[in-house]
């Protein structure tokens, strides 16, 4: 609807209403006879049933539409009280309570639009069309009639039209409206790019993987939209209290009417016991703050998850991934058999880990030589993996794994060794060959650098952190020190990561998980609230996360929580704000001095006041970045 659509009818209503009481103010002669009674009026009077039945028509169908869904609303009570007025003589009153009930219905829609204002900047960076390489040529086309594995060219100032991988050129890329961060990013050969981003310098080819429906951009837009749509605990519970509370109203006017004799006073009540704002107090909230998560790069998947998010007093991180880079480096190589030298050490846990998908095994499979057969592995869940090759059995994981197998042999000096290495916030592997250690290697990760400040912030927010980590006690220590972790759980199993979950929530906790949903999967499932890092590779993560957070930004993560509290906090105001306008009207009714005409008037403000209070989330109360920090090495292995 366009906005002069939206004004049409009370622009009339309103015009009518101005003619009649000029006409009447002019003394115009008594035009007939009223069919009730013998009271003459004026012919003004007409223009003000006029002002009244263009206001009110719709009104009226709407509640007539209502009753036939067997729902009785607000439009009921409005329709009832302007008859009413009428057929009483009292047009003024009937004109005027359509009339700014048609008003305040317009600013409702004015300031509901304005609080979806972020999901329509979303659809707006969407692109429309695409340049391609198609038949030797350049050739622009309607973004969604790009193909699969096309080459989409990207200049300077244009939008990304798809979700691809860069094949040539450099540029850098705004990608606010994925990840909420105002920085653009660096792109070069072999770097990901999303739909929807804009180039701020440079020039890329790039091959279309994500098309239409199927890119990022567009799967932001459809959760985004489920999510608003989506109803708060609370919004379902007063939509179930509105359905008795409304026919309460209609039932209390008529009980007034009858003990008092006085039907003016009974269609006052239907007026000012108009539930409007407590209706819309909840749901103009969540619109808000999840319009708000989203222009920061946070999806949250609806209203019950905001209101849940706000409870939050515990969050368990992963290490790897999460606290850390995620891009392990080889640091140290320790021969154990002195028959063996360091590369050939290397070369063996290299072709043990040949084909495995561990964060560990990429730099020690670049640092050793490639196997000149296929491994046969076999892992063992949160220990390592056994590896058989050309008839001999390599090991390649913790200490414990030792003791799986039954390696004794040089198992005094691994576990020294690896002791040593992991004081020093590095993750030791342990390697044997045919059931003796043979050597121990340790990998670091940088540790990121809003670590520190995303616990921190946590921390001012009034939640505990957790360190859920496969890694060995010694460095997982030395990582929650340096970030300042409440408690650090290492050497876990994913079941074991599951457990301590169900344990913090048994002690009370509402607990949100971080995690990279694969050895995390179980406790992502079990806590109240399952959080998805770097999102915007992941449709899955997107779809399937309670709180997707789009970037790497930690920091996303403490301003999710605090914008869930302001919601919630919103909320509530809304719902006092609502619940005390009926109360002061109803005093003001039954102490007199509230006509129909206040009575709507204060309703329709008191809607207008939920609805601002709630716009103030649209806000943008800052995302601050921790400062820049050097990155140390730190230990990975889950």
């Amino acid at each position: 609807m366009n906005r002069l659509a939206r004004w049409k009818v009370p622009i009339i209503s309103g015009a009518l209403i101005l003619v009649s009481f000029a006409m009447n103010a002019n003394g115009v002669l008594p035009f007939g006879q009223w069919w009730m009674g013998d009271a003459s009026f004026a012919l003004g009077d007409l223009f003000m049933i006029a002002a009244a039945a263009v206001a009110g028509y719709k009104i009226l169908a709407n509640a007539i539409r209502a009753l036939g869904a067997k729902v009785i609303g607000i439009d009921l009570l409005v329709s009832i009280a302007a008859l009413g007025a009428l057929a009483i003589g009292n047009f003024w009153e009937a004109a005027a309570v359509t009339f700014l009930f048609s008003v305040g219905h317009a600013l409702e829609t004015a300031t509901l639009n304005k609080t979806r204002s972020a999901l329509a900047e979303l659809v707006a960076v969407a692109p429309d069309t695409a340049l391609v390489l198609r038949d030797g040529s350049q050739q622009e086309v309607p973004a969604a009639s790009v193909r699969s594995g096309e080459t989409v060219l990207v200049a300077h100032g244009a939008k990304v039209p798809v979700d691809g991988l860069v094949i040539s050129g450099t540029a850098a890329l705004d990608e606010a409206s994925i990840t909420g961060e105002s920085i653009p990013v660096d792109k070069s050969a072999g770097d990901s790019v999303f739909a929807g981003t804009i180039s701020r310098g440079g020039f890329i080819q790039v091959k279309a993987t994500g098309i239409g429906a199927d890119t990022t951009l567009a799967r932001i837009i459809h959760r985004v939209e489920e999510a608003q749509d989506a109803k708060a605990r609370t919004q379902a519970f007063f939509d179930r209290f509105s359905r008795w509370y409304t026919p309460g109203i209609i039932l209390l006017a008529a009980v007034a009417g009858v003990l008092t004799q006085d039907l003016v006073l009974a269609l006052t009540l239907l007026v000012i016991g108009c539930p409007g704002a407590l209706v819309i107090s909840i749901p103009v909230a969540i619109v808000a703050g999840i319009g708000r998560a989203a222009r920061n790069g946070i999806l949250i998947k609806g209203g019950e998850f905001l209101e849940t998010s706000a409870k939050i007093t515990a969050v368990a991180v992963d290490k790897t991934g999460t606290l850390t880079e995620g891009h392990p480096q080889l640091t140290d190589v320790v021969v154990l058999d002195p028959s063996l030298k360091r590369q050939e050490v290397l070369d063996w846990a290299a072709a043990a880990e040949a084909g495995s998908q561990h964060p560990l095994a990429k730099p020690i499979i670049e640092a050793g030589r490639a196997p000149l057969g296929i491994p046969q592995i076999t892992t063992v869940p949160g220990m390592g993996l056994e590896a058989q090759l050309d008839g001999r059995r390599i090991l390649v994981g913790n200490l414990p794994l030792l003791d799986e197998y039954g390696v004794q042999t040089r198992r005094g000096e691994a576990r020294a060794a690896a002791e040593t290495l992991a004081a020093d916030g590095k993750t030791p592997m342990v390697i044997a060959l045919d059931g003796a250690a043979i050597g121990v290697l340790a990998v670091a990760d940088a540790l990121r650098e809003d670590a520190a400040a995303m616990v921190q912030q946590l921390h001012s927010a009034g939640v505990k952190v957790l360190m859920l980590t496969g890694d060995t006690p010694l460095v997982a220590q030395a990582i929650g020190r340096r970030v300042g972790i409440d408690e650090v759980h290492a050497s876990l199993l994913p079941e074991d990561k599951l457990q301590a979950v169900a344990a913090m929530q048994r002690a009370g906790h509402t607990v949100a998980m971080v995690g990279d949903g694969i050895n995390d999967a179980p406790a992502l499932a079990t806590a109240d609230i399952g959080v998805a890092m770097g999102a915007a590779g992941s449709g899955v993560a997107v779809e399937t996360a309670d709180i997707a957070l789009m970037g790497d930004n930690l920091l996303r993560l403490p301003q999710a929580i605090t914008l869930a509290k302001r919601t919630v906090s919103i909320m509530r105001q809304n719902i006092v704000i609502a619940l005390a306008t009926v109360a002061l009207l109803l005093a003001g009714v039954f102490a007199g001095g509230v006509t129909m005409a206040i009575g709507m008037l204060v309703h329709e403000l008191s809607v207008l006041v939920v609805i601002a209070n709630a716009m103030r989330l649209l806000r943008d109360t800052g995302s601050r970045r921790a400062p820049a920090a050097a990155k140390q090495p730190v230990a990975l292995a889950g």
